[in-house]
């Protein structure tokens, strides 16, 4: 009797413990959420600000991790092109020559979405007493035609040039937009990142350097004189959003296929009002009328 009394008691515990643990399962409808990770990768342009964004959205996202990591726009599009990456940042549009790569391998066509918009900045050092350059003036400098800076309105001395490295989106912006495809000079010293050149240009007197504007701190921007108005315009957030601003672009994610699932509700929030007030706290500039990705 007392043998019974000990199993069935067992028994009840056994029940009461299934009950309380779930024998180790979940109720149903209530299965832990797998843990999403989503890798971001390119435009160092871009990279404070997605930076910014995986920050913030992951207090409101436990389940979900974005991992965001530089290296240039040309290093995003290859990565995404060689299925490393979810999203490839760009400062720069893809090239056809990407986009079809994309679609071979993959079997679809490469999903755009604009998701800031941008001014690239002159950056000169504080002191420099230069207020303007025509975009004519800024290729002459960077074609090593002009090489000092009285030649442009400024005190005498020779221009120290500095841009970004061949796999950088803000690079063949810059080369189309203002070079007309021409190659750089061989002086130009070539830095990693905008952060770098602004850091250079803040201890250099005489130099020049190029990058998005919200990376200009404690260092003087020099207005450029658009081709049409001919007025000297700031990169300020209504130039750029209006188009008056010559060097104005759009900032981009690619993807390999239409977003869905944990992609697509991270880049429906980084289109919101709250992810593309970010992207004004960040130094940029948010869309106007910003949409979400089909």
């Amino acid at each position: 009797m007392k043998g019974l009394l000990m199993k069935s008691a067992v028994m009840v515990l056994s029940a009461l413990l299934a009950v309380g643990c779930g024998d180790g399962k979940r109720p149903p409808g209530e299965a832990a959420k797998k843990k999403a990770t989503i890798t971001d990768k390119g435009s160092d342009t871009m990279v404070q600000l997605a930076q910014r964004w995986a920050e913030e959205y992951a207090k409101k996202n436990a389940n979900v991790s974005v991992q965001v990591s530089g290296g240039g726009s040309g290093t995003g599009i290859s990565a995404l092109i060689n299925g490393t990456t979810d999203i490839a940042n760009a400062s720069r549009p893809m090239k056809p020559e990407e986009r079809e790569q994309v679609k071979t391998k993959f079997g679809a066509d490469v999903v755009e979405i604009p998701v800031a918009r941008d001014g690239i900045a002159i950056y000169a050092h504080e002191s420099n007493t230069v207020d303007s350059l025509t975009v004519e003036q800024l290729r002459s400098i960077y074609l090593g035609q002009i090489t000092d800076w009285k030649d442009v309105g400024g005190a005498p001395g020779k221009i120290i040039l500095y841009g970004r490295e061949n796999s950088s989106g803000t690079y063949e912006f810059f080369k189309e937009h203002v070079l007309e495809k021409k190659d750089f000079p061989a002086d130009v010293q070539t830095l990693s990142g905008t952060g770098a050149i602004v850091s250079a240009v803040t201890k250099d007197p005489k130099g020049i350097g190029y990058g998005g504007a919200g990376y200009a701190k404690g260092i003087k921007e020099i207005k450029v004189v658009s081709p049409t108005t001919k007025m000297a315009i700031a990169p300020t957030e209504e130039n750029v959003l209006s188009g008056a601003y010559p060097l104005a672009r759009n900032l981009f994610f690619y993807l390999r296929t239409q977003p869905t699932g944990a992609i697509k509700e991270y880049i429906d929030w980084v289109l919101s009002p709250e992810g593309q007030a970010i992207v004004k706290e960040s130094g940029y500039f948010p869309l106007k009328g910003a949409g979400q990705p089909s």
